[in-house]
């Protein structure tokens, strides 16, 4: 009898990635394609849904060739997708607009004037989502007063997951996981919240079905059952958001256990039986599924920095290592290591891309501070990762004052295959930082999710017999301590430079 295998597609903000498991969770096979996202202004970011629709047919058509081939039985495949995403979709099926991306920042006009309100907090508090342009709710607040052509013609407005499961399957549906970040759910009765609606200017007919994360699609187009070699009766399971399933998939389902993703983005979180808000709406509260809740912040700025810093920076040294086949961030990391922690003083705001928790602020800049003649790119690079970590560690403050405190961190997400930038992440937080023996957890965290949706296994808690730690960075005590040194002058630099950040996005 053939083996079963079951794949986890994680549709990302640079890049979707399939993922094949078998039934003890041991990765298969995995292939990625990746995409760019598409600027004008520096406001602006937005990708082409087809495009990323091509990503995930090749991608997942790859990876289902392997399994064939590899004399597996295909159980099903399972989802994972970015948060945030905004598509409008005309009565006939065909889109208005590029799907919006949650790095896109046009809106904060509107999420300006809404944050801080008694509304804007009442609806964080009921949605769990805080107020902030990267939320389809202000998103939509912004195309209906810039775009009200666009927003007239609309008959849908979807996310790119569920723009993807529209082309396969024809049905508009969003999981409750995706909803849940809308800014527009609300989870405790896991509906459409009246409230947000009326402030986007939206009925809920013009929005797509919410559905549990274990609801199965199970009748694939034919054209694209031929295309992707996948028998039309194999079953689809919706998912859920990456971030919620990253949780998943780090075995990070019990408490104090908290999970740290770096990828394009980066976040921090931890899973809870119930939701928990803030009244400083510093945090997220999102829905793994109706008994689990993945609480936490995510900051704007994580990988794309280094993209950033590498394309501007390293273009030559770049172009030389794929040469001689040399991932050329594992060169960057080589060099950055050989600056001391602290970056002789170089301190980074990395705020390239506005920030998201905890001061939810897009008009935020990057900057440095305390450059010297000594210093040299290294230490700018070193400072940027810093910077990075720093982002990270201030949301990871703010989690444990609102839930308690985190013990230990599984990584995962791009940064996890650099053992010094996780080494940087256990000696920021001082804690113990464990990785696992995939670094892709949000397709892990699908495929488990997809095991559990389908009867394969009994409930998620069994996730935690599938994943193996394979190393565990220990905090070094001197170097936290000269880390907690420049993270005070990080924590103060950011009030003082708040109204200088809104006078450059003014210009």
């Amino acid at each position: 009898m053939k083996q079963q295998a079951i794949i986890g597609v994680d549709i990302g903000t640079t890049s979707t990635k399939a993922v094949a498991f078998g039934v003890a969770g041991k990765p298969l096979f995995q292939y990625a394609v990746e995409y760019p996202i598409l600027s004008t202004d520096p406001e602006m970011a937005e990708q082409d849904p087809d495009q990323v629709f091509e990503a995930v047919l090749k991608a997942l058509k790859t990876v289902s060739t392997l399994v064939v081939e590899g004399e597996y039985s295909l159980k099903g495949v399972s989802f994972s997708s970015a948060m945030h995403s905004l598509i409008a979709m005309d009565g006939e099926g065909s889109r208005l607009t590029n799907c919006i991306i949650w790095a896109d920042t046009r809106s904060k006009a509107q999420a300006n004037a809404l944050r801080g309100t008694p509304k804007g907090l009442d609806i964080y508090l009921q949605t769990g989502t805080p107020i902030h342009p990267m939320s389809p709710l202000v998103k939509l607040a912004w195309l209906r007063e810039k775009h009200p052509a666009t927003f007239e013609k609309t008959a849908k407005f979807i996310g790119i997951k569920e723009y993807v499961f529209f082309k396969l399957f024809g049905e508009y549906k969003v999981d409750y996981s995706i909803a849940s970040a809308t800014g527009l759910f609300n989870i405790f009765t896991l509906d459409w919240y009246p409230e947000a609606l009326e402030v986007a200017g939206v009925t809920a007919d013009v929005l797509p079905e919410p559905v549990p994360p274990t609801y199965s699609f199970r009748s694939l187009k034919p054209a694209y059952a031929l295309k992707l070699s996948i028998p039309a009766s194999v079953p689809f399971v919706i998912g859920a958001s990456d971030g919620c399933l990253a949780n998943l998939g780090s075995n990070a389902v019990q408490a104090g256990h908290g999970v740290v993703t770096i990828g394009t983005s980066g976040a921090i979180r931890v899973t809870s039986d119930k939701p928990a808000t803030d009244q400083l709406e510093r945090i997220f509260s999102y829905i793994l599924t109706p008994e689990h809740y993945v609480l936490g912040g995510a900051v704007n700025n994580g990988g794309v920095i280094l993209r950033w810093f590498r394309d501007n920076f390293y273009a030559l040294e770049a172009a030389e290592a794929r040469r001689n086949e040399i991932d050329p961030y594992d060169l960057m990391a080589e060099k950055a290591a050989a600056i001391p922690p602290g970056s002789d003083g170089l301190l980074c705001l990395p705020y390239l891309l506005g920030e998201r928790s905890p001061i939810w602020d897009a008009s935020a800049r990057g900057c440095f501070i305390g450059a010297h003649y000594n210093h040299t790119r290294e230490h700018f690079l070193r400072a940027m990762m810093e910077g990075v970590i720093f982002g990270v560690y201030s949301v990871g403050k703010a989690l444990e004052q609102t839930v308690g405190p985190i013990d230990a961190i599984y990584a995962n997400g791009g940064f996890s295959k650099s053992a010094m930038w996780v080494q940087m992440l256990a000696d920021v937080f001082n804690k113990k930082v464990m990785l696992t023996e995939t670094p892709e957890g949000s397709a892990f965290g699908a495929a488990v999710l997809g095991m559990y949706a389908l009867g394969m296994i009994e409930n998620l808690e069994e996730a935690e017999q599938m994943i193996t730690v394979t190393q565990t960075f220990v905090p070094d005590q001197a170097v936290h301590q000269q880390y907690m040194h420049n993270y005070t002058l990080f924590e103060e630099l950011y009030p003082k430079l708040k109204d200088t950040f809104q006078k450059f996005t003014e210009w």
